[in-house]
């Protein structure tokens, strides 16, 4: 099996971000399967490898560049195209294409249709991010009404609905790292989770939204937006609310209701199976395997398949169209 190095511009506090912690987790993982290391890109750390230092020194042909910082893809890719290389989609919506040449491993179904409608003829693999086993419901006593967290959090939600629930329950708004998640999401009855503001001035993709499961798993209540990877696993009406819904006298009607009762979400333990460690390690196996096998194939046999490039896509439009009138007068 080949060696995995993993790329990404640095560790330190100046890259942190939900991605970056979701990618170690996952280096974390594989490297309970085969060999693989962090390689930096943007600047160089102690103890880790560099990437022109490697590229400058080795044989690279038995090992699989893993990328997955969205806005240093397409430079990234063109730096490494003699290489294995392949994608670890987190968000989608970058608005670049990839070669075939290029197996894509998404964290969501919601990113992994993007890029099965964007790149065909890529390979294409599933690999949920993993929910810690720390994260679960310890049925404690819950003194938290309401909890948010700022950051990502829409304006409407931070201007408008927090003030009004301030002044009808115990809320909690977090803006600084949680040492103790889990203990916090075990003290809460509530959680809020508004994104889609966030991701669209980012203009890209929610790409798993972790938080509003982790929650979950944890026994909060969740009132979140449903946009890009929360639409995997979240469910207005079975597992959550859908927050922003219509209208602020609405949503906070809805919350103020729910905390007269307090019922905690009953999930059966196998909804999240599809996030523990056990079945992510079995995915990662199955995959590694898969992309092994495609770039030995891939060392004697070029892509023969015609890419979907914009000049393709208006050739077949044409060629539709010339066949539908052609149909038409012969009749």
């Amino acid at each position: 099996m080949r060696k995995l190095y993993f790329l990404l511009p640095g560790t330190d506090g100046k890259f942190a971000c939900g991605g970056l912690w979701a990618e170690l987790k996952t280096i974390k993982l594989a490297q309970e399967i085969c060999s693989a290391d962090i390689v930096t890109y943007r600047q160089r750390e102690e103890g880790k490898l560099f990437i022109d230092d490697l590229l400058a020194n080795q044989n690279l042909d038995d090992v699989i560049f893993m990328l997955s910082w969205g806005f240093d893809i397409p430079q990234l890719v063109n730096k490494l195209q003699p290489y294995n290389v392949v994608y670890h989609a987190h968000s989608a919506g970058y608005k670049f294409r990839l070669p075939a040449s290029v197996p894509i491993i998404t964290v969501s179904r919601n990113t992994m249709g993007y890029w099965g409608q964007i790149s065909p003829h890529a390979l294409i693999y599933y690999l949920p991010n993993q929910i810690s086993d720390e994260f679960k419901n310890l049925h404690l006593e819950r003194d938290i009404d309401v909890l948010v967290q700022a950051r990502k959090s829409s304006e409407y939600l931070i201007k408008n609905l927090i003030p009004t629930l301030q002044k009808q329950c115990k809320v909690l708004v977090v803006d600084s790292y949680i040492e103790d998640l889990p203990g916090l999401f075990n003290r809460a009855k509530i959680y809020l989770y508004d994104s889609a503001e966030y991701w669209a001035q980012q203009g890209v993709s929610e790409g798993f939204g972790l938080q509003p499961l982790e929650a979950l798993a944890c026994g909060c209540q969740v009132f979140s937006s449903i946009n890009g990877g929360l639409s995997d696993y979240l469910d207005p009406g079975f597992n959550c609310y859908k927050i922003a819904g219509y209208s602020q006298e609405y949503d906070t009607q809805r919350i103020l209701q729910f905390l007269k009762t307090s019922a905690a979400p009953k999930l059966n333990p196998e909804f999240f199976a599809e996030y523990r460690y056990e079945n992510i390690i079995q995915r990662l196996q199955v995959i590694l395997d898969e992309l092994n096998a495609f770039f030995d194939h891939k060392m004697h046999h070029p892509s023969s398949i015609k890419s979907l490039t914009r000049m393709q896509i208006t050739k077949l439009l044409i060629q539709n169209k010339y066949q539908k009138l052609k149909k038409k007068y012969l009749q």
